[in-house]
């Protein structure tokens, strides 16, 4: 029974199709099916040679959405240069899907399409192919799949999407409010704009710093006691020696803090949050919000400044 089954061979792709654009693209042209087969698409009306400024696309397809398709041949090993066309000419027509089919796809092409599919809203197809024969029967194509669109990768691609636009929104922030807080207080004049949620400054004192933070819809001023490690014992003394005298330093303030000695924690905070908008408030509204939280952050260092010198520290 075993001696029925035949063994796959490879043939070279040039054997097949002489040459890419006359043999494989027509080719191509004419069974649109196998590779939709492969990839799982239902792909029509393909046309070759379809101008792209300067440049002309291999073949351009429709699919089932009236969609447009861009596919790029390329009988060898993938290079830079095909993967620049393929780019091109996605943008060039307005495609929203394009497929790579190469005999041989190089490690770092597959990351780059893998990249574009979490980057972009196009979809991207990298597809392997080659021809295969059993004993003395005619040539068959192969096309595997090697990369394309997934709903996680495109779930990865919106995710970092946002984590980038946060960090930029939250530099424009502290940029913004570094400017404006110069002319009230000088204790973040020099401090370079982040895009973390937060900026500190020292408080004059070892581990201790002033520190702002902003969230999506909040603003806070705080200050932070930390000394490093192994000093959780003595940041707790430090903060105690600041909370026995809590009421005169609420008053100065002008409204109660909240005292966060943290026992879980190494560090301890005192902090007032000020819930009237934060970086994801309109930035028309930002100048209004900043300056509310840089008066907070001016109050709250001289209320606690007279304490701060008088506290009894290691170094």
């Amino acid at each position: 029974m075993s001696s029925n089954i035949g063994r796959l061979q490879r043939v070279a792709l040039r054997e097949v199709w002489k040459h890419e654009a006359q043999d494989f693209t027509q080719w191509l042209q004419n069974n649109i099916d196998i590779l939709n087969e492969s990839l799982d698409l239902n792909l029509t009306g393909a046309e070759r040679e379809r101008p792209a400024g300067d440049f002309s696309v291999d073949l351009v397809a429709e699919d089932e959405d009236g969609g447009t398709v861009v596919i790029e041949n390329q009988l060898e090993k993938s290079n830079h240069d095909h993967l620049g066309k393929l780019i091109t000419y996605l943008t060039a027509i307005g495609a929203k899907t394009a497929i790579w089919i190469v005999s041989d796809p190089r490690p770092e092409h597959v990351a780059a399409i893998g990249w574009l599919n979490a980057s972009s809203s196009a979809e991207f197809y990298m597809v392997k192919v080659e021809a295969v024969r059993i004993a003395d029967s005619a040539a068959a194509p192969l096309f595997t799949l090697i990369v394309g669109p997934s709903l996680e990768t495109k779930e990865v691609g919106e995710t970092k999407k946002e984590i980038a636009e946060r960090y930029l929104i939250r530099k424009r922030w502290w940029t913004r409010l570094i400017e404006r807080s110069a002319a009230v207080t000088k204790t973040h004049a020099h401090i370079t704009p982040s895009e973390h949620g937060w900026i500190v400054a020292s408080a004059g004192v070892r581990g201790l710093s002033f520190n702002y933070v902003v969230m999506q819809d909040e603003c806070r001023v705080e200050l932070y006691i930390d000394r490093g490690k192994d000093c959780d014992q003595e940041n707790k003394q430090i903060f105690d020696q600041l909370h026995a005298n809590r009421p005169a330093i609420d008053q100065a303030f002008g409204a109660p803090l909240s005292w966060e000695r943290l026992e879980a924690r190494r560090a301890c905070r005192i902090q007032y949050t000020r819930q009237e908008g934060g970086y994801r408030s309109p930035e028309e509204q930002w100048p209004q919000i900043q300056d509310k939280t840089i008066h907070d952050m001016d109050r709250f260092e001289k209320a606690l400044q007279p304490y701060l010198k008088q506290l009894k520290v290691s170094g």
